[in-house]
């Protein structure tokens, strides 16, 4: 995959100069030029049209695609037409297990639960306010809260289970990630990551530290861990993202600040695949980034500033997730062999969550020509 995405964003930047294909900011969405009325079968919303949006553009190479996009208007209606009070307003961070897509919300500051089974829309409730959420494969959630300067953890019935709060412990935790027995709290005001044991709550190691050299951090806002333990942390203020190994040292800097393609002018959420590539979505260019774990260089982008489908306003989080693909493969185009998920929220704007799958195109790339692409 890494190979054809090397040779993909060439094409990509390429295509970018075309005229058409700009929006405002950012690059806009590439589309096939066929339209097809979706139903909202597998998630909570009512029938809605969507347009086949490729990433790139067909004839060349699809690498994403976008499948659906909940809105103001789709998170409201439901079945029989009852409406809740409850919708997204401002997507601060995404989860998600088996069935269920978690959105920690920026403006109600509580995590709004979309059931893709139940096609139902809840909240979890509690004395919390919500940034920052992990979700475990057991379901569990563990969630930032700066406002009380605490870590609340539910269990897989949305019960409290627990409270992360030591005197003096954190300043302004506004993100959270988990992997075996550590917590890995990400302190906007700190500087820095503090690490804490799951079960003492005790903090047992210190990460970054106010700086501008490699390891150092300023006003970090997003972590997340990789299935091997590595960190990443979104360095905000020196507009890069800094990779950590199992045991918090140093090992590499993705990005840099510049208007540029691989270069971050506001980097916010960041999430990672199981090959070890790094999304990382940019609320100024509104768009998302992907980078190769080894050599750091930029794969692909998406994206573009639009209040369309696939577009994104003030984009905060992006999450990869391979627990729910067949809730969503029946939008996928049957020339497009899905293999996972990646969810974008954004801040402002009538589109809420973007929900786009990657995978492979397994069709022709134009009329009369077949695909040769090595799989």
């Amino acid at each position: 995959m890494k190979n054809t995405l090397v040779v993909l964003i060439i094409i990509v930047m390429l295509s970018a100069c075309a005229p058409d294909t700009r929006i405002k900011r950012g690059l806009g969405p590439r589309q096939s030029g066929q339209k097809e009325a979706v139903a909202a079968e597998t998630s909570v919303s009512a029938e809605q049209q969507v347009d086949k949006i490729f990433y790139p553009m067909l004839p060349e190479q699809p690498r994403l695609q976008l499948l659906y996009s909940f809105t103001e208007k789709t998170v409201t209606e439901f079945k029989g037409g009852e409406k809740y009070f409850l919708q997204m307003k401002r997507a601060y961070d995404i989860g998600a297990a088996k069935g269920k897509i978690y959105v920690s919300d920026g403006a109600f500051k509580k995590v709004t639960v979309v059931d893709l089974e139940t096609k139902s829309l809840s909240q979890i409730n509690g004395d919390y306010e919500s940034a920052g959420i992990w979700i475990t494969d057991d379901d569990y959630k563990y969630i930032a809260d700066f406002n009380k300067k605490q870590i609340v953890v539910f269990d897989s019935d949305n019960q409290l289970a627990r409270v992360y709060a030591y005197r003096d412990q954190f300043d302004k935790p506004v993100d959270v990630a988990v992997f075996e027995n550590k917590i890995y709290v990400c302190d906007l005001n700190q500087h820095k990551i503090i690490v804490i044991d799951k079960d003492s709550g005790k903090s047992i190691q210190e990460i970054g530290g106010p700086g501008k050299k490699e390891g150092s951090l300023y006003k970090p806002t997003h972590v997340v861990v990789d299935s091997e333990g590595n960190l990443y942390v979104n360095d905000f203020f020196n507009l890069r993202v800094q990779k950590f190994d199992r045991d918090g040292k140093f090992e590499k800097v993705f990005g840099y600040p510049g208007d540029t393609l691989g270069a971050f002018a506001r980097p916010k959420g960041i999430s990672t695949d199981r090959d070890g590539n790094l999304y990382v979505v940019d609320a100024a260019f509104e768009n998302v980034q992907i980078f190769d774990e080894k050599t750091t260089e930029l794969l692909l982008f998406f994206g573009g500033f639009g209040v369309t489908p696939g577009t994104m306003y003030l984009p905060n989080s992006v999450f990869v997730d391979y627990s729910n693909v067949d809730y969503f493969r029946n939008y996928a185009d049957e020339n497009f062999n899905l293999k996972y998920l990646v969810y974008v929220g954004n801040a402002l704007g009538p589109i809420k969550v973007n929900v786009y799958g990657f995978g492979e195109w397994t069709g022709a790339l134009s009329p009369g020509q077949e695909n040769t692409e090595e799989k």
